[in-house]
């Protein structure tokens, strides 16, 4: 699913989030991010899908992998935002 960059009344760039709501560069998680909720990785897919953000610029802000990055992506495509979902598996002695 492809999405499109848009501008607001006041010039902005935005393309629509996971959620449905306007999605702008300021809106995006912060640089350094270290938790991953769904949304937050759905958001950073959203944002270089519709160019908010290149590719290499996600991946440098977010100081994650190239094949991390193409792997949220998949999920998404694969299974919508359920597909981010990770879960925790535990060693049991």
């Amino acid at each position: 699913m492809l999405q499109e960059q848009r501008r607001d009344n006041k010039g902005e760039k935005y393309v629509i989030g996971p959620t449905g709501a306007k999605l702008t560069l300021a809106d995006l998680p912060p640089a350094g991010t270290e938790r991953w909720v769904i949304r937050r990785k759905a958001e950073v897919v959203a944002a270089v899908r519709g160019g908010l953000l290149t590719f290499d610029e996600a991946c440098e802000r977010y100081s994650i992998t190239s094949e991390e990055f193409l792997g949220w992506q998949k999920a998404i495509e694969n299974h919508g935002m359920a597909g981010l979902r990770t879960t925790r598996i535990q060693s049991y002695r």
